[in-house]
Order: C-alpha cells, then structure tokens, then sequence
C-alpha cells in the first residue's frame, strides 16, 4: 500500500489567496478516485526553500491518499493539472511505501 501526499500551496505567486473552491475540486477529486482523502486545513504548513540568497516561503495545505498500486503516470498527469490550475512552475507530489497495522 502506498501514502501519497501532495503540497498545495494558499496563495499565488503574488500572494493572493487561492478560492476555496479550488481546493474543494481537488478534494472531491480525490474522494472519487481513491474512495477517501485527508486534508490537513486547521493550520497551514509552513514551506521555506532557498534557491539563492534570498529564503522563499509558502503557506502550504496537505492532502493525503491511500492507494493499494501506485499509478505514476495518473499521478504524473495530475501533477500538470494541478500546476496549471494552481498557477505553479511545480507542484510536489510525493509517496511512500507504507504498511497498515
């Protein structure tokens, strides 16, 4: 089985905020293709990078699904979705292999 998380960021590249309804659809459509979705919306995460000199920041929200195969193409071609929708140069989309107990 495999955890697979994605980082959505809150606002844009000019810091305005993104419509809930945006991240409602993602919502759903997870819901519909993995038949359930975590998201961790009561405090956003914090993202920093450093590309150069000068720390980056993002206030990030994270969804999480459970899948028993993981489609890396599906998620590939999501992954571009999603950086379309979100306005996004790249959108990280990350899993693991996971055991339930």
């Amino acid at each position: 089985m495999y955890l697979v998380q994605m980082l959505l960021p809150l606002n844009d590249k000019e810091g305005k905020r993104f419509p809930n309804e945006l991240f409602e659809t993602v919502r759903d459509e997870l819901l519909d293709k993995f038949g359930g979705v975590t998201v961790f919306t009561q405090s956003p995460a914090e993202g920093l990078w450093k590309p150069d000199k000068h720390a980056i920041r993002d206030h990030l929200l994270i969804y999480e699904v459970m899948a028993d195969v993981l489609a890396e193409s599906w998620w590939h071609a999501y992954r571009s979705l999603l950086e379309e929708r979100f306005r996004q140069d790249y959108i990280v989309i990350r899993s693991q292999q996971i055991q339930l107990l």
